[in-house]
């Protein structure tokens, strides 16, 4: 499941609105049920079951993964501007 995940995480960009995420994380989900019909597998087979929640678990993950990024992008620029009005305080005729 690790390539798959991988292959997923590829298709994501942090940059990507929610919207633009959800879409890619549709055609995963239609890929697997497509490749779930081509082995022929019942619905009721326990291995569908496992796929499905496979997938959502690698979502969810990727998830938590851009948000991470997210989260540590706003940290980095909330200690830019910091630094910045520190530097420009300094600086200023007292």
């Amino acid at each position: 499941m690790s390539d798959f995940s991988d292959l997923v995480a590829k298709a994501i960009q942090p940059s990507m609105t929610r919207e633009e995420r959800e879409a890619v994380y549709s055609v995963v989900r239609q890929a697997v049920l497509r490749l779930q019909e081509r082995e022929a597998l019942p619905p009721e087979d326990p291995r569908v079951a496992l796929q499905r929640h496979l997938v959502e678990e690698t979502i969810r993950d990727i998830e938590g993964d851009v948000a991470r990024y997210q989260s540590l992008r706003k940290l980095e620029e909330a200690f830019a501007a910091q630094n910045a009005e520190s530097k420009a305080a300094q600086n200023r005729p007292r």
